[in-house]
């Protein structure tokens, strides 16, 4: 870079930190940045366009303009060379404004005088806050050198709007992060909660991004550059644990960290007046505007790789993030994702979970449907707008997230949150009484877990055993496989927690969206489909038989209950069941006490296990049909992918048809038989089972309370009659039907 543009930058940098220094109100700071801008590029014209909204950008400081424009005019994001700038992200740079593609005339600006145009976006971290704007009456195109200089300007231009140095009248300078916004995401679990965010990972804040020596900020730089490289080395050489794929991700971390020209870009930009961490903000931005456009799969990952990194840089130089804090009152989990093991190490204090990414059938979502806690997954961007400390209103039930909100939403929330404690309150007085229908039919509730801390809501919530244990989370929150004593002892606690009522242990059913830390993940185009559950398990015996051997000894001599997972054909589950009968004998050789009576089950998730022959039926002790699984196979319809996940209803009489031929099925040989998913915690559809034959439901523990009040209120029979009109009368689903029926009965 010539000595002058870095030198200029630099002195421009200087007279901002001093006029930013000075006790000036926001829009006095905002119109000295403006006319120091122009003087030190020598142009005519300087102006701040910063959003009063999110597709509204708005005037806010000019030297060169008509003063009598300020904050009166206003372009939408399709509107003129700034609007185009602002809407792609990128410098626009030409010599003849008039003539470029997307400028609009604005007569009360004048401008049309000025040929030369530069527009830099003003953004911090994938964030945009507005456009920097220079111009001139010579016909000329902006020099790289200039272009630059002018980014490190916005950059700091970010940095202070960030902090609140331009804080003044009207939306547009309006202070960041104190106002209402509401994000629309995904329902992850239902539930409603009121409390503080607490940030997973705090954002790192730059507080001196204009450096007062060159020459520290480059050897602050250069430190922290080689200590993050050092720690990355000692991940990879220390930890005999880290499987083949967290190697492969440290070293994509250690190739970024030892890129030379990212090391040089940072090191450009300190010199030309930027503190270190600045500088690994401004390429840290720039990465995110680049490659968040691309349309690879590949350079989107490493995108998140390089955020990863400038983040670990940041707190490094900061000594930012070194450790969350101390949690707030009410307690909101606010991340981008988070692990099970990382979500567990929380703890049930936690009132609520938010991400910004996540899936229904994540890990995060098992763990917060078995602590019966809302969660809102897809929240896309609140991990910029959140603060520690900032009230929070998760409404679960509709996927909406409140964050800051005002008084009139919180008193509406309030009152539903009330409305719900209310409802609690009547399902605690049905606890101990039967889910016993008006015509005498009873159901059976049971729940769902995967803890041993879930085990003391068997009691509480009124379920009658536990219909489905999920015994994958004891794999997928350790570095290593557990060994068979270790699950053995965990298996016990869980038999002797349930104090004499059944427990149905799931195999393990790793796959598709649980994939163990330890594991090689394998790149399926469709894994849901693919290698998984018990598919693994016969290919790979050996953890199998582990695991069925260490259920063997839990039991001690007692009942034991055993399920397979995603069992697609018969011979799958006799291959199976020789496992445990090979797992018995090894036990009966030891002279280990073997079950009193056991139950060998299978889940019936795929449709092509409800058309296997009449032996299968003949020979499984129970089935429990998978809702979840079952129903995306059914529909052909990803539950991972929110565009079609939603269009199908559990309440289909097509499904429901095929869901009365499995029961018809069953019945005929006598097969136990029960729904497990989140559709049986839902109390039309638990209403619709029990009336077309389940006479078992597996939920979470939260739901057997408002499944129970539902079901002693009605006639099962006269629901039935309600679901058969409506499906002879061609509609798309029963639920409106049931639902208006209900209106009259309970």
């Amino acid at each position: 870079m010539p000595e002058r543009i870095e030198s200029e930058s630099r002195k421009l940098l200087g007279r901002l930190r001093n006029a930013l220094a000075e006790s000036s109100e926001g829009q006095a700071r905002l119109d000295r940045v403006v006319e120091l801008i122009a003087s030190s590029m020598r142009t005519e014209v300087c102006s701040i366009y910063l959003f009063r909204d999110a597709e509204t950008l708005e005037l806010c400081a000019t030297e060169g303009l008509q003063a009598e424009a300020v904050h009166q005019t206003r372009l939408r994001l399709s509107e003129g060379l700034v609007g185009r700038t602002a809407r792609e992200r990128r410098v626009i740079n030409t010599p003849d404004a008039p003539n470029a593609r997307g400028f609009r005339y604005m007569q009360e600006t004048g401008e049309e005088r000025y040929s030369s145009f530069c527009g830099i976006p003003i953004q911090r971290l994938g964030d945009a806050l507005g456009v920097l704007v220079v111009q001139s009456k010579e016909a000329r195109e902006f020099s790289a050198d200039e272009v630059y200089a002018l980014e490190v300007v916005a950059m700091v231009i970010a940095e202070m709007t960030e902090l609140g140095a331009f804080v003044g009248e009207g939306a547009a300078l309006s202070a960041r992060h104190t106002q209402p916004v509401l994000f629309r995401g995904s329902i992850g679990q239902e539930g409603a909660s009121e409390g503080h965010v607490f940030l997973h990972e705090p954002r790192v804040v730059v507080t001196n991004p204009i450096s007062d020596d060159p020459d520290v900020e480059l050897a602050r730089l250069r430190d922290g550059v080689e200590t993050l490289r050092v720690g990355l080395d000692d991940l990879l050489s220390g930890n005999g644990n880290t499987d083949a794929e967290q190697k492969k991700v440290f070293e994509s971390y250690r190739m970024f960290a030892n890129s030379r020209s990212w090391l040089k870009r940072m090191e450009a930009d300190v010199e030309n007046g930027l503190s270190a961490e600045a500088a690994v903000e401004k390429e840290q931005s720039l990465a995110r505007t680049r490659l968040s456009a691309a349309g690879d799969a590949y350079m989107r990952e490493r995108l998140s790789d390089l955020d990863d990194l400038s983040n670990r840089l940041l707190r490094i130089l900061t000594g930012q993030g070194a450790n969350t804090g101390d949690m707030p009152e009410n307690p909101i989990l606010v991340a981008r994702n988070i692990g099970p093991g990382e979500l567990l190490e929380y703890g049930k204090t936690l009132k609520g979970i938010v991400l910004e990414d996540g899936s229904v059938g994540s890990h995060a979502t098992i763990v917060a449907r078995a602590w019966a806690i809302p969660l809102v997954i897809n929240a896309k961007g609140i991990t910029r707008e959140a603060l520690n400390g900032d009230s929070i209103l998760v409404d679960g039930d509709q996927g909406i997230v409140h964050l800051r909100p005002d008084d009139t939403v919180h008193a509406a929330f309030k009152d539903k949150i009330a409305m719900q404690t209310r409802a609690q309150e009547r399902y605690a007085s049905i606890r101990d009484l039967a889910a016993q229908t008006k015509d005498g039919t009873t159901i059976s509730l049971q729940m769902n877990a995967g803890l041993m801390a879930d085990l003391p809501s068997l009691d509480g919530s009124g379920a009658q055993g536990v219909g489905l244990f999920r015994t994958e989370l004891q794999f997928l929150i350790r570095n290593k496989m557990p060994r068979r004593g270790e699950l053995s002892a965990l298996y016990s606690r869980v038999l002797a927690a349930a104090n004499g009522k059944p427990v149905a242990f799931r195999t393990l059913d790793i796959g598709s969206d649980k994939v163990l830390p330890y594991m090689k993940a394998n790149d399926e185009p469709n894994p849901a489909m693919g290698w998984r559950a018990i598919r693994v398990g016969l290919d790979k015996p050996g953890v199998l038989r582990m695991q069925l051997q260490a259920l063997v000894r839990a039991a001690n001599g007692g009942p034991l209950s055993v399920m397979f997972p995603f069992i697609a054909q018969y011979d799958e589950f006799k291959q199976a069941k020789a496992e445990m009968t090979k797992a018995l004998a090894r036990e009966t050789k030891l002279d280990n006490p073997l079950p009193a009576s056991l139950r060998v089950g299978a889940m019936l998730e795929t449709p092509s296990l409800a058309y296997a022959p009449d032996a299968f039926f003949e020979e499984v002790d129970f089935l429990s049909v998978g809702g979840n699984d079952l129903k995306q196979f059914f529909f052909a319809a990803d539950r991972e992918n929110e565009r079609v996940r939603k269009r199908y209803d559990t309440l289909n009489p097509a499904f429901l048809l095929f869901l009365q031929g499995i029961v018809a099925r069953c019945k005929r040989f006598d097969t136990a038989l029960s729904f497990c998913g989140e559709d049986a915690g839902r109390p039309i559809e638990a209403l619709c089972f029990a009336a077309i034959g389940f006479r078992t439901l597996s939920m979470r523990p939260a739901s057997v309370g408002p499944v129970k009040h539902l079901l002693r209120r009605v006639d099962l029979g006269e629901v039935r009659t309600i679901i058969d009109a409506s499906i002879a009368a061609g509609d798309p689903s029963v639920r409106r039907a049931v639902a208006d029926w209900l209106v009259y009965q309970v």
